[in-house]
């Protein structure tokens, strides 16, 4: 007899072990089963949807990855890391100390306005009032971008917290942030079993030691009520330092930077990379102060790294 396929969801990723949920319960069936993929590419992530087929009580094995609505991933030149998939919004958790990035500020902004991705910054610490005015100068572009940006602190002021659940409910959120930022502690105040979860999680996988690589799914309490009829979900993913975003080419590039919209097409020169050439709409923009003059070096930045991959895959 032919082993049967389910479909389930990926609930959690430990490098190249991938824990999934069936997405009907049957009798008899375990809540978890333990799936890899075929051969060695492992293109699956965290809120993927996927038809697996069972190959013993507790294991399976991915058939195929359903259609996504979207996949939040990081790349350089050299090779790329999946975040999150089928996601509605991503949460930057940010902090008033240690001092956050702009430049990956800058960049997650830039992976959600490509994906079409609602990115809400939660700045996180601020009973740490030192350096909150520093953070809030840091936030302004953004403020300004219309990107929402709550102020919270997960350790201290949980209604702070609880002002942002609204937004929550019944959307699929991905934690993205540096190491150091608080998005442990904000996890475990909205979801005060995802500790006694991830250690599930570790045993079924014997990978605990391994699980601050690890990206997890969390469905949000029930007390938190539905929207749309759907409960809602956190995933947690690791903390990093980098976020790379070689895979996307100029024009994309050009059209994620939302202020830049405007004056696209009214530079002299049609292939305007807007550095020094004459008659730049774009730079003229950050003249007058409509565009802020570290979104446009942050666009150089980046204009290179593409430019930089491009020839790196040209010459292997």
């Amino acid at each position: 007899m032919d082993n049967p396929t389910l479909q389930a969801l990926l609930v959690a990723s430990y490098g190249r072990n991938y824990l999934a949920r069936p997405l009907t319960p049957a009798p008899n069936q375990p809540e978890y089963f333990e799936v890899q993929a075929r051969g060695k590419k492992h293109e699956v992530a965290v809120g993927d949807l996927l038809e697996i087929q069972v190959t013993s009580q507790h294991q399976g094995v991915i058939e195929k990855t359903l259609p996504r609505k979207n996949l939040l991933f990081r790349s350089d030149a050299f090779r790329s890391k999946s975040i999150a998939a089928n996601v509605d919004q991503i949460l930057l958790v940010l902090a008033t100390e240690p001092g956050f990035s702009p430049d990956l500020l800058g960049r997650a902004a830039i992976a959600a306005k490509h994906e079409g991705i609602e990115l809400r910054i939660l700045l996180n610490k601020i009973d740490l009032t030192e350096k909150l005015d520093k953070a809030r100068e840091l936030l302004q572009p953004y403020q300004q971008l219309g990107i929402p940006i709550h102020e919270i602190s997960a350790k201290f002021q949980m209604e702070s917290l609880m002002r942002i659940q609204p937004y929550l409910a019944g959307k699929v959120s991905v934690l993205v942030g540096q190491s150091g930022m608080g998005k442990s502690t904000l996890l475990n105040q909205w979801v005060p079993t995802a500790v006694a979860q991830t250690r599930e999680h570790s045993l079924k996988l014997d990978t605990g030691k391994h699980t601050t690589t690890a990206c997890r799914y969390y469905d949000l309490p029930s007390s938190w009520g539905v929207s749309n009829g759907i409960l809602g979900a956190l995933i947690d993913s690791p903390g990093f330092q980098e976020f790379g975003l070689a895979h996307l080419s100029e024009s994309e590039l050009q059209h994620a930077f939302t202020e830049f919209e405007p004056f696209l097409g009214h530079c002299r020169f049609h292939n305007c990379t807007h550095a020094q050439e004459p008659g730049c709409a774009v730079r003229e923009g950050v003249i007058k102060g409509h565009i802020a003059g570290t979104r446009l070096a942050l666009f150089a930045q980046l204009l290179h790294e593409t430019r930089n991959a491009t020839l790196q895959l040209q010459n292997q």
